[in-house]
């Protein structure tokens, strides 16, 4: 695993909070005041069962959802104060990634390039490289509907990765792909980071987070629960893996949510 960069932080996020009004339950709390930092060279994990508020802290640091409280910056750009300059910072694959149908791979990474402002000799030097990194030139013609799984997401990487940002966020960004594929794309979130891109990489999968991350953020309701290294973790809360680690905490967490029962 590659060392931690120990330059400033390429994000930071400060006391982030987020508040839904919903009529029938009244006031819902995504975000709880969550802080971290991450730094080039660096995975940083964001872990958490569903509802614990990963991909609303993801869609904030992307500029699509805006805070209710807190502040967080991107390579020093403002979220909410230069939301574009922060979009040019960042390069975001989820699951649910759409890929356009009626667009081949090559149309579909070199329109992105185009919205970003890259000029043609520059675009077409970028794609040529990085169809080869990804190993899609097999596949640079054809169409979104055609695609496999796998095809999409390799297609997503690439025009996240078309305007080089020195961050890349990837929410679930596995979920649903087969093994072979999965693995892949671990392995370029490897040698992104050996070429000091930071990376936020959301998963509920252990095995991947024990494999890529230099530091992870455990997420319960909004909440952080425990930041640090793997193996950090491990000792200050005494358990054999990730996976223990994790159902420990969680459990730990939901129990104090439990209303207690009087006895007479």
């Amino acid at each position: 695993m590659a060392q931690q960069g120990s330059s400033a932080p390429m994000i930071h996020v400060h006391q982030l909070r987020k508040e839904y009004a919903d009529f029938k339950r009244g006031e819902q709390i995504a975000l709880a005041g969550i802080s971290f930092d991450a730094t080039p060279g660096e995975v940083f994990g964001l872990l958490g069962p569903n509802g614990a508020g990963k991909t609303t802290a993801l869609r904030i640091l992307s500029t699509v959802l805006q805070p209710t409280s807190g502040t967080a910056t991107v390579n020093g750009y403002d979220i909410v104060k230069e939301p574009s300059q922060v979009r040019h910072q960042i390069g975001f694959v989820s699951a649910g990634t759409g890929v356009y149908d009626r667009m081949t791979a090559w149309e579909t990474v070199e329109y992105f390039g185009r919205l970003y402002g890259i000029d043609d000799e520059t675009l077409q030097h970028r794609m040529q490289k990085i169809f080869g990194q990804l190993q899609m030139d097999e596949i640079r013609d054809v169409l979104g509907v055609k695609m496999s799984t796998g095809m999409k997401q390799k297609v997503s990487i690439a025009r996240a990765m078309i305007h080089e940002p020195p961050v890349i966020i990837l929410d679930e960004a596995t979920a649903g792909l087969d093994v072979l594929v999965a693995r892949s794309l671990i392995e370029i979130i490897s040698r992104l980071r050996e070429q000091g891109k930071c990376i936020v990489f959301s998963s509920h999968i252990m095995r991947e987070v024990e494999r890529l991350c230099d530091r992870v953020a455990i997420m319960h309701r909004g909440h952080i629960l425990a930041t640090g290294t793997i193996a950090e973790l491990q000792q200050q809360y005494q358990a054999a893996d990730m996976e223990d680690l994790f159902y420990d905490l969680i459990s730990e967490a939901e129990e104090k949510l439990r209303p207690k029962t009087t006895s007479f």
